[in-house]
């Protein structure tokens, strides 16, 4: 009934894209834009993060600019993608369904992860699920007793929250990611992750940034 979708947007300098009204926020990958909604503007510098839920329109600043979009859909709001505008791309990255309750109460996260060469998560869950997406480096990536994923730059993932992951990162070059997840609202400015072995929790291997940590309604 749920799902998180994320896309990658291409926009050349001053193109515009028309977005409906939806839960979703905007990570400038590389570029500036510019974010009107409900009649107001907004920058979004590189690594900086916009959220909203309205309609809105986001503009290329002159250098052109990449934008990592993360959608909340649901039965009641999923738009069809239409024909990208003129000096716009849109590539679909991932799209997963995510289990919430409309009883509960939720929240959406923002977060960038950063591990130095040779940085490892343990295995461990979260209180929500997520797609993750990489930006720098490597990241091998197992979940459950599945066999591991190698994700290069680009590449998109999701994680339940239930089944345990393990992470490795590159160990020649330091490791990003750009995380959204959908999240219990009682633990707003809390960690999400539970180790699998709660001794590992005082292993700190890897940086976070919060960009966005907001109230968020299902509908």
């Amino acid at each position: 009934m749920y799902a998180l979708r994320l896309s990658e947007d291409r926009l050349a300098p001053t193109a515009r894209l028309a977005l409906p009204a939806l839960t979703r926020v905007l990570y400038a990958l590389a570029g500036t834009i510019d974010v009107t909604s409900r009649g107001h503007r907004a920058s979004v510098h590189p690594d900086a993060a916009w959220h909203g839920v309205e309609e809105c329109a986001v503009a290329g600043g002159p250098g052109g600019a990449t934008v990592l979009r993360y959608e909340l859909l649901s039965a009641a709001r999923r738009p069809t993608p239409g024909r990208s505008p003129q000096g716009v791309g849109v590539t679909l990255l991932l799209e997963h369904p995510i289990a919430l309750d409309p009883a509960q109460t939720y929240l959406i996260r923002c977060d960038r992860v950063d591990f130095a060469p040779g940085g490892e998560a343990l295995p461990h869950g979260h209180k929500g699920g997520g797609i993750r997406c990489l930006i720098a480096g490597g990241l091998e990536v197992r979940v459950g007793d599945r066999p591991g994923r190698r994700l290069r730059p680009g590449e998109a993932w999701f994680e339940s929250g239930v089944e345990p992951v393990h992470a490795i990162a590159s160990t020649t070059e330091p490791t990003s990611f750009i995380r959204v997840a959908i999240l219990p609202r009682a633990i707003r400015g809390q960690s999400s992750i539970v180790y699998v072995d709660p001794a590992h929790a005082s292993v700190k291997p890897r940086r976070y940034a919060i960009y966005v940590d907001e109230p968020v309604e299902i509908v």
